[in-house]
């Protein structure tokens, strides 16, 4: 997916140079939806048009760029801010205002990628992903590049660390995010079945007594299309059994 970006500079050809830098970016890429000149364009485009990513000069007339950082900051969902212009002064100050880079011209195309990509785990943590839901999909970051996992094919997620491992058929993959807010907003999709587990309430297909060797003797679940038994803790047995038994 695009990051979308607005290029904010006085200078007509430094604007032309980004835009054409930009064009060369890929994983994440790039879409610039506006340009704008000065502080009051930026703030108009920005009031008509959703942007991930601005990018913007500091020396401007009619107010500099790190006030368009100030002015950001004030929005309900404000874009990330990259400075790129030709002073290193300012370094200290943009950060102060919470600026994602600072890149110095004439810029790099690898700089301008490794700023993108901040970018892009920003925005995905902005919408959601750092819980990493929407309505119907978990968004992974794994090795630079963003993925839509459809919920209906996630079997089970389970929390080791700091980490969730998101189990699907083929694949597992590793997400930052919280079990508990999983649980709470798609309650109707997973079942607890212990403090570090949830499991597709579709794909569950039976239970059985197991012998874990860091719980001991209970229970475990087993799951269409995934060959682990998954551990049923003693405070979730009564659900999962009745999930089992249900018509």
């Amino acid at each position: 997916m695009a990051l979308r970006v607005l290029i904010v500079d006085d200078e007509a050809l430094a604007r032309s140079r980004l835009k054409s830098l930009l064009a060369d970016c890929t994983a994440p890429g790039a879409l610039v939806v506006g340009e704008a000149a000065n502080v009051a364009q930026a703030m108009q485009c920005l009031a008509h048009q959703a942007v991930d990513v601005v990018l913007a000069d500091i020396h401007m007339p009619g107010g500099d760029g790190l006030m368009l950082a100030q002015n950001l900051r004030a929005l309900p969902q404000p874009p990330a801010v990259v400075f790129v212009t030709a002073h290193t002064e300012h370094a200290l100050q943009a950060f102060e205002l919470e600026a994602l880079d600072y890149l110095t011209k004439p810029v790099r195309l690898e700089r301008l990628q490794a700023s993108l990509q901040k970018a892009e785990r920003l925005t995905a943590k902005n919408r959601g992903a750092e819980t990493a839901v929407a309505d119907d999909v978990l968004v992974i970051q794994e090795r630079g590049r963003t993925e839509r996992l459809p919920l209906s094919e996630v079997l089970y997620l389970k929390a080791e660390l700091k980490y969730l491992t998101v189990r699907t058929a083929s694949h597992s993959y590793i997400l930052e995010g919280s079990l508990n807010d999983l649980e709470t907003r798609h309650a109707n999709r997973f079942l607890r079945i212990h403090r570090n587990a949830l499991v597709a309430r579709h794909a569950v297909r039976s239970l059985e007594k197991y012998r874990d060797p860091n719980e001991g003797d209970g229970w475990a679940v087993r799951l269409d299309r995934v060959s682990e038994p998954l551990f049923v803790s003693r405070r979730q047995l009564a659900a999962v059994k009745a999930l089992i038994e249900a018509p």
